[in-house]
């Protein structure tokens, strides 16, 4: 079976939809929204599609993911974002199939969208110098994926923008199996271009961090 966790902060309009289509899934049996703090109604609509609702134990993306992780009761875990409304019906199959025909340990998404500026700016350009070994991903940064409990609770869950891409090498550097899925055309908020700022630079400093083959004195510079 697989357990479904969504972190959440302040998303009360779409996090029921999340919760209600994760729960659709037969092969799901456990929905798990982390929430980090919400000043909004975000627990009260979660707990009212049927998930398991706890509060993560610091702020952050990274922190509430691996909450999630450390309560979840299944081997296989998919993680999706609260913020969305338009995930196909069949975003649970899409993401965990892999899993389920143990093709793959991880499984990372890719899909249409309005812009990838970090991901084509800053994410593949570093990836590329740093690592020119590193595989090529569409969308490095996705943040809908799936994998194995067995080796998500080995992955360091980095704080900030630098989440998602850190356990993306992290896996990699684990030898997992990394499957890339599409899962259509998906909607979300465009960022204002002082987070999109903050987003670079942290997900700058975790490729950096994560880049095994330089020495120090090269990372420092």
């Amino acid at each position: 079976m697989i357990t479904v966790i969504i972190p959440a902060l302040n998303e009360e309009p779409t996090v029921g939809h999340v919760v209600e289509l994760a729960k659709k899934s037969p092969n799901v049996s456990e929905v798990i929204v982390v929430d980090y703090k919400s000043m909004d109604d975000t627990i009260l609509e979660a707990r009212k599609a049927g998930a398991t609702v706890i509060t993560s134990t610091k702020l952050g993306k990274g922190a509430s993911m691996k909450d999630g992780v450390l309560v979840a009761k299944n081997e296989l875990i998919v993680f999706l974002d609260a913020d969305i409304a338009t995930y196909p019906e069949d975003i649970i199959e899409l993401l965990a199939g892999p899993l389920v025909a143990e093709n793959a340990d991880f499984v990372k998404s890719y899909f249409s969208r309005q812009a990838g500026r970090v991901t084509e700016l800053v994410a593949k350009p570093l990836l590329s110098i740093l690592n020119p070994g590193f595989p090529k991903f569409q969308q490095p940064l996705s943040g809908m994926i799936a994998g194995r409990n067995s080796f998500l609770t080995r992955c360091e869950f980095e704080e900030g923008y630098g989440v998602d891409i850190g356990i993306l090498m992290d896996m990699h550097y684990m030898g997992a199996r990394i499957v890339e899925v599409d899962i259509g055309n998906i909607e979300n908020k465009m960022q204002l271009l002082e987070q999109l700022g903050r987003m670079s630079r942290e997900v700058a400093r975790t490729i950096m961090n994560k880049s095994k083959m330089l020495e120090t004195q090269n990372l420092e510079t």
